[in-house]
């Protein structure tokens, strides 16, 4: 694994993984944890890391799937343009896999089982359903996946950076000035959300530069003591959810 943001010629950090595969699973994923951000996300009234979820998927499809008697070694690069993964591979076809119309296929049905046993993988063919669903709470573009002697996979993302950490501090200094006044806040919020607002909406109406910030302490609370209604609350997550204030 390596993370290339200022040192493009070698590495800024990397972790070299000669380990069994469970242990092989959880330096990627800390790897993964170190590096990208986990952006605020609701399942529900309850916050969940689709960071997480969506990496679950990719570690173990990294894992599961490698053809182990080639020696081409297996890799997950963090670089400016996201995340990419390369993997030995035993083909099932060439070329670009459409996550809407492909048919899995099990590269090692030993440790894909193994895997399923132990509740790091799902039902076959689920790790790109599953990267593509969570993929576009990180970015417009869809994930690439190819399929050839060496299976590859990009996504757009963008890595934590120190730069971004100062700001992300910044802003969240900004936005608890801003919960100072949060009584009057929220009475204004109500009254824009008289018509139905997307989480942007509100977030910019109020002022909150901090996506997770404001979906913590201001939009949570207002969805759990009911001043605030889900126009789609059986699906809490869907992209085209907006919220409504309640008649009193």
């Amino acid at each position: 694994m390596l993370l290339r943001i200022r040192d493009i010629d070698r590495y800024d950090d990397r972790d070299v993984i000669c380990v069994n595969l469970v242990e092989s699973f959880d330096r990627l994923m800390a790897f993964i944890e170190k590096h990208l951000d986990d952006p605020f996300f609701l399942e529900g009234t309850q916050r969940v890391s689709i960071r997480n979820k969506m990496f679950r998927e990719v570690c173990s499809n990294l894992l599961m799937h490698r053809e182990f008697s080639n020696a081409f070694p297996a890799k997950l690069i963090i670089d400016r343009k996201g995340v990419r993964t390369e993997n030995s591979n035993r083909p099932n076809g060439f070329g670009e896999i459409d996550p809407g119309d492909f048919s899995p296929f099990p590269k090692n049905p030993i440790i894909s089982k193994f895997f399923r046993e132990i509740g790091l993988a799902d039902e076959l063919g689920s790790g790109v359903r599953n990267i593509s669903k969570y993929m576009e709470f990180y970015s417009d573009e869809k994930p690439h996946f190819l399929e050839g002697n060496v299976f590859k996979l990009m996504l757009h993302m963008q890595p934590r950076t120190s730069d971004q950490a100062s700001d992300q501090a910044s802003d969240q200094a900004s936005d608890q000035a801003s919960d100072q006044a949060s009584d009057q806040a929220t009475q204004k919020i109500l009254i824009f959300c008289k018509t139905a607002k997307s989480m942007k909406e509100i977030q910019d109406f109020a002022g909150y530069k901090h996506r997770t910030h404001f979906a913590k302490n201001i939009l949570t609370p207002l969805i759990e003591s009911g001043q605030l209604a889900l126009t789609i609350p059986e699906t809490p997550k869907h992209k085209e959810q907006k919220y409504v204030a309640k008649p009193i």
